[in-house]
């Protein structure tokens, strides 16, 4: 207790001192940076898991391809959740003379749970319904086409005559862009009447739940240590709608990069504080030590000082962090509905966590090296110098700044880059000091009398100069990351989605109307028409074995196998597809070739040279594996699993599948198009795009709001490092001033010392931004075109120097005016 009474008097009595309140600031900091992103962060990640719930119908779910077991639903009652169940299957309409195959889905009264459905009336205004009653059936707009039918006539389906209660307009369909077959919604109770989900049929059973969170979390963690029914599988959020995932993965790789960065700038402005307190103090610890205190009562007496500045200063970067979040919430909320407004309150608390982990692993090593300061340096100052120059304890800023990499990045990709430019700097800037040190004994001795000067100091201060240049480099690193790189990022993710990305996908072309649809297009201003063939099929076998007799891990394997399959072919490659291994295809292959996605080669464990036959229409397809590609889902462009060599799939009975672009305000004319081409299905993505747009824009403006910390955490870096040396600067300059130095030869001398150390920084950041930039735009923002521009950070490296050397000039100001006489009174 006396200890802990003596650090809270000495951290009273030492507040004053720029090291301590530094200390202090680089945690605030710290904390805020860390605080702000994880709240914004776990809020964002609530409101696409909500966006995604809308598109399932549900907050969770259970599917098998038989009758989901009562227990299921007696879980979830126990549980205060509400429940509907459902059946998706395909089946064969009726009407008059025509015939229509459908993709049905049987719901009750209570679907959806979450989401929107939309039906139209004879009339055609829309109204938001529930599932269909008992003897009607909601039918997509090419199901009627299809049929020649309208609302309020009938239709046979399962043998059972169906009104047609309205046009299906829009309905939560797990994110699915494109439906296979035109879409239908019949009566869970008429379904199971008319046979249709009996032995031997392809329905597939679902079970939907939605709730308070903790209720659905409740459940989904009951239902995760249950046996699933044989082929069942949870219907989670997380499984669906991968384009809005990858828009949201990005934003928080982005938000996670610019903390971290904030985080180790604090770090290392935290280390440099830190070793000018431990320099500051040794008289004082030396003197301690004389009259006769142990070293684990100094040891505790530092300590308490470094936890007496923590916790205040870790508390306000906590309130400041909530503060600051739910700031910035307000205005990221518009894009999510129905999100959680409550402020969190973990993510704070453990950024106050990291922040006093940041403070300890940053600060701990040259306090506990104080420590061992002999009694004897209280007569003899050398003494304290001579403590060992290497301690294992040297090694924590580097483990807890690894720690913090690992925890904060979400990506051992993003880690391992970071970890890597960030290490590689420190390396490349301690060479180039240690270089320009080295030349100093040379080069300086014919120079002019200021250079001299200058270098002379950098190398008498040998360790200190080294130190200084790696400091400075790692922090200038992670500013031109955040201020020259992340801006370059956003802006090649906004190009990924220009103002014409192709926003409407067309059904069901025929090779008849390709020519004539494609002029209507051009009389009504589109742009960007791109038209893929589309086939549809069965996965039958693999390597000549039926596919129903194989087994996988991948549990998706089997679902994807019961499925109606998707292909085509194009005889280049197309847009946004790059082949990883293998070939593309050749041009007369004397047999059949298929290109696959890398999502079906993990699935089925494909091999290149491995077979595929595939059941299309009437006849089969076996094909040999040539290549797998990498597809950007995200791109919003028409792309496929699986791609055939166009010589062997000409001849398969395929639609096409179109996507153009079109300015808003069109819709009359689109309405007339679709009535000239009534077999056709319009697909409007524009909602979708905005949605993604909009998500850019958030994150820039969060981003850069983000920077201020980070630019504040850099601007206690470069204090931190040019006043670690103040204290010899001042011997020193007393000394010159008392052999007959001019003030003005002073200035020059401290002008060229620091223009040299910023010059290092600066080259050795531009490089390491460069470098770390363009390996992050490649491997973790999946950005193929991104390459850092050179010259805006060769100017921001010059720049650099021009800043480090008068923030030096002002920091020392004071120095080249210490008088003669003070260091003959302090002698």
């Amino acid at each position: 207790m006396k200890i802990l009474l003596l650090a809270l008097r000495s951290l009273r009595r030492e507040w004053h001192l720029p090291e301590l309140r530094t200390l202090a600031a680089s945690l605030v900091l710290a904390v805020v940076s860390l605080g702000v992103v994880a709240t914004l962060t776990a809020r964002m990640e609530h409101g696409v898991l909500a966006s995604a719930a809308e598109l399932i119908g549900g907050d969770l779910g259970v599917s098998a391809p038989q009758a989901i077991p009562a227990t299921f639903a007696a879980a979830g009652r126990q549980r205060g959740l509400a429940m509907t169940r459902t059946a998706s299957f395909p089946s064969v309409a009726f009407a008059q003379q025509q015939s229509q195959l459908l993709d049905v889905l049987a719901a009750d009264g209570a679907y959806p749970l979450r989401g929107t459905l939309l039906v139209g009336d004879v009339r055609g205004r829309q109204t938001i319904a529930h599932g269909p009653a008992a003897g009607t059936v909601y039918l997509d707009h090419r199901a009627l086409t299809g049929l020649h039918r309208q609302v309020g006539d009938s239709v046979q389906l399962g043998g059972h005559d169906l009104r047609i209660a309205g046009e299906l307009i829009q309905e939560p369909d797990g994110g699915e862009l494109v439906a296979m077959a035109p879409r239908a919604m019949m009566n869970l109770g008429d379904a199971q009447q008319a046979g249709l989900l009996g032995e031997g049929s392809r329905a597939r059973h679902s079970l939907l739940l939605a709730g308070e969170p903790d209720a659905v979390q409740r459940w989904r963690r009951w239902a995760q240590s249950v046996a699933l029914p044989q082929g069942g599988e949870l219907i989670t959020p997380e499984q669906t709608q991968e384009r809005m995932r990858s828009a949201f993965d990005r934003a928080s790789a982005f938000l996670r990069l610019t903390a971290l960065l904030s985080a180790l700038l604090s770090g290392v402005a935290i280390a440099l504080a830190a070793q000018r307190y431990a320099r500051r103090k040794t008289n004082e610890v030396s003197l301690l030590r004389a009259l006769g205190t142990s070293r684990g009562h100094v040891l505790g007496l530092l300590l308490g000082t470094l936890g007496g500045l923590a916790l205040p200063a870790a508390l306000l970067g906590v309130l400041l962090a909530l503060a600051c979040a739910q700031a910035t919430w307000m205005f990221a909320s518009q894009l999510f509905s129905g999100v959680p407004t409550v402020l969190p309150l973990m993510p704070s608390l453990a950024a106050a966590g990291m922040g006093i982990a940041v403070l300890l692993g940053f600060a701990l090593p040259p306090l506990v090296r104080l420590a061992d300061v002999p009694p004897a340096a209280v007569f003899r100052a050398s003494l304290a110098r001579r403590i060992r120059r290497f301690d294992v304890l040297y090694l924590i800023p580097a483990v807890v700044a690894l720690a913090l990499i690992w925890t904060l990045s979400g990506s051992a990709t993003l880690a391992g880059i970071l970890a890597a430019s960030l290490l590689g700097v420190a390396v490349v800037a301690a060479l180039l000091a240690t270089l320009l040190l080295w030349l100093a004994r040379r080069i300086a001795p014919g120079g002019h009398p200021a250079l001299r000067l200058g270098m002379a100091a950098l190398a008498r201060r040998r360790g200190l100069s080294i130190v200084q240049a790696t400091a400075l480099s790692l922090g200038l690193t992670a500013l031109l990351l955040l201020a020259v790189v992340a801006p370059a990022l956003l802006d090649g993710w906004r190009q990924e989605l220009p103002s014409d990305t192709p926003n409407w996908f067309v059904l069901n072309l025929q090779d008849d109307q390709r020519a004539d649809f494609s002029k209507a297009l051009d009389r009504l201003g589109a742009n960007q028409l791109n038209m893929m063939p589309l086939a549809v099929g069965k996965l039958t076998a693999i390597n000549g074995k039926s596919i129903d007799t194989l087994h996988f891990k991948d549990e998706r394997a089997k679902q994807w196998s019961d499925r109606q399959l998707r292909l085509s072919w194009a005889d280049t490659l197309p847009p946004y597809n790059s082949v990883i291994a293998g070939h593309w295809f050749a041009s007369n292959p004397p047999t059949a070739e298929v290109s696959v996605d890398t999502m079906w080669r993990d699935m089925y464990a494909l091999k290149l040279g491995d077979t595929m036959r595939f059941d299309v229409g009437e006849g089969q397809l076996e094909a040999r594996v040539t290549s797998f590609r990498h597809v950007d889902w995200g791109s919003f462009r028409v792309n496929f699993f699986l791609l055939v060599d166009p010589m062997h799939a000409n001849a398969l009975p395929h639609t096409w599948l179109a996507s153009f672009y079109l300015a808003r305000g069109n819709s009359p004319a689109l309405a007339g198009l679709s009535r000239a081409y009534p077999n056709l299905s319009l697909v409007d993505v524009d909602a979708l795009l905005d949605r993604v747009r909009e998500i850019v824009q958030r994150v820039t403006g969060a981003v850069r709001w983000v920077l201020g910390f980070s630019l504040l955490a850099g601007a206690l870096v470069l204090a931190a490092a040019l006043a670690s040396s103040g204290q010899e600067r001042r011997h020193e300059a007393a000394l010159l001033r008392t052999l007959g130095a001019r003030r003005g030869l002073l200035r020059i001398a401290a002008a060229c010392e620091f223009a040299l150390l910023g010059l290092i920084a600066g080259i050795t950041a531009s490089m390491g931004a460069m470098v770390g930039g363009w390996w992050l735009g490649r491997s973790v923002f999946h950005l193929k075109d991104f390459v850092p521009q050179p010259l805006p950070l060769l100017l921001s490296a010059f720049a650099a120097a021009v800043v480090v050397m008068l923030l030096g000039l002002a920091g020392t100001r004071k120095v080249t005016h210490t008088p003669p006489m003070r260091l003959l009174r302090a002698e």
